[in-house]
């Protein structure tokens, strides 16, 4: 039985320092998150397309919209409420096009393009946060024309332009949107996730383990004292 209560112990406590280090992960990756949302953005015509560098910077682009193309990109909240994003690709005055995340819209809405929400037909300049590519190229776009991640790969397949390899959240416009819809969605704020809170539980299962352990060992003990 004491063996048993080490080997549980052990492991339980190997399992909290494995959450400890995943937990120091996701700080490092939140703080160069915070960092690259604070420098100074890029203009999308003048940046290397590296998905790997650039997700979460800043940046600004120089276009017009492409509604005939628009995207929905299905089941995503607001302040609770269900509904979908807006995705819309910008025509860049530099060529190709970078697909941009316009908003929120409610779930009633279900199908593109989104005529409560048309977008400016002149030129427009947008600012706003990369997004990481949710995709691996598998993500097309339904006959409503209805996405269910954000798959840039995806969706360019049925374009007839390059399309920049990461997605933008839009967060300023000028000139801006004509009406309510679609509503701007904040970026997302990074999390340090559960770990802490598994880290916790994995040492209290260890020393339970051996808390337990220790009360056998003693019962034991005092049942020998006591035998004739």
């Amino acid at each position: 039985m004491i063996a048993v209560a080490a080997i549980v112990a052990v492991t339980c406590v190997l399992l909290g320092f494995w959450q400890l280090r995943r937990l120091d992960d996701r700080r490092e990756r939140n703080a160069a998150i915070l960092d690259r949302r604070s420098a100074e953005p890029i203009a999308i015509e003048d940046a290397a397309p590296d998905p790997d560098a650039l997700p979460y910077r800043r940046a600004t682009a120089a276009g017009t919209y492409d509604a005939a193309h628009e995207v929905l990109l299905y089941g995503r909240t607001l302040d609770g409420a269900s509904g979908h994003h807006v995705v819309t690709p910008l025509l860049l005055s530099g060529g190709g096009a970078i697909l941009v995340d316009r908003g929120w819209v409610p779930f009633a809405v279900q199908r593109a393009p989104v005529r409560t929400g048309t977008p400016p037909s002149t030129p427009v300049t947008v600012e706003g946060s990369l997004l990481p590519d949710e995709g691996d190229g598998s993500s097309r776009p339904d006959a409503a024309s209805v996405v269910r991640r954000l798959d840039v790969d995806g969706i360019a397949a049925s374009l007839p332009y390059d399309v920049y390899p990461l997605p933008l959240l839009l967060s300023a416009q000028s000139p801006p949107q004509d009406g309510p819809l679609p509503t701007a969605a904040p970026p997302s704020t990074p999390s340090e996730g559960p770990h802490l809170s598994y880290a916790i539980q994995w040492f209290s299962f260890a020393a339970i383990a051996v808390g337990g352990a220790a009360l056998l060992l003693r019962r034991d003990r005092r049942r020998a004292r006591c035998s004739p």
